[in-house]
């Protein structure tokens, strides 16, 4: 390993403004790579952006929502010399543990455009630019909520386990082309998820509290999975493509 892993190199970061995209965006900026990074925290970015130059980094952040094509266009045009090396794909939200019987409209919307539609239409924009490189690496962050039912609501374990067979499948039909994807199933991580994580349903939430019961063993803090991110989207991954990689402290076993 080198403390230079991603000197010359192009990274985008999609959730840049708090928890895990924050954390991804400091680390590789520390490991020398120029990063885009965005979110729809305006204030988020500012916070990013003040830890950035207090650690000597910089970044180019910018206010943006991964369920706007137009946005994510403008996202591909800062990326220097139209190059990436590592996409990112941080950005994600809650469903409020709702059940399917409790399921609106507005909320399975919601989720699956942030969690999933987001990350393919970002998928999709990059792989051009990766193609003509001849390599490249992506990173989705997915959940342990989507290797199980017992961990969410219906809407959010429908958008990961989407999630992770939108990797298996990018993996497998880019790999030739030296493109590597991968996913990463966080427990529970110390972020700011916010208004979408507070349960709606006592009854779907009680039933759902008893999977986590002596089986949460600790609560990660966002920088033990950027370390991950960071390795996967490295040429010491070389040969990791389509991935699933639990960093839960245990839970799932």
């Amino acid at each position: 390993m080198t403390e230079q892993r991603y000197a010359g190199k192009v990274a985008l970061v999609t959730g840049a403004g708090s928890g895990i995209g924050r954390a991804v965006a400091l680390r590789l900026a520390a490991e020398g790579a120029t990063v885009v990074g965005c979110d729809v925290d305006t204030d988020g970015l500012d916070g990013t952006g003040k830890q950035l130059a207090a650690a000597g980094h910089t970044a180019d952040l910018v206010t943006a929502d991964v369920t706007v094509q137009a946005d994510i266009d403008e996202l591909v045009t800062r990326l220097p010399g139209d190059r990436i090396d590592l996409l990112a794909n941080v950005a994600g939200v809650m469903d409020f543990f709702l059940p399917v019987t409790e399921l609106d409209d507005a909320t399975w919307d919601r989720v699956l455009a942030v969690n999933l539609t987001g990350p393919m239409r970002l998928t999709r924009a990059v792989l051009p630019l990766m193609k003509v490189a001849g390599k490249g690496a992506i990173v989705n962050i997915a959940s342990i909520g989507g290797l199980t039912g017992s961990v969410a609501g219906s809407a959010y374990v429908a958008s990961k386990h989407g999630l992770i067979g939108l990797t298996r499948s990018t993996a497998f039909l880019y790999g030739a082309d030296g493109i590597r994807t991968n996913a990463v199933c966080p427990g529970g991580v110390e972020t700011n998820i916010g208004r979408s994580a507070q349960p709606k349903v006592e009854w779907a939430y009680e039933r759902l509290s008893k999977s986590f019961a002596g089986h949460v063993t600790r609560t990660a803090a966002p920088d033990e999975i950027a370390t991950l991110v960071a390795w996967l989207g490295s040429d010491e991954a070389i040969n990791v493509n389509g991935a699933v990689i639990t960093s839960d402290g245990g839970w799932t076993s």
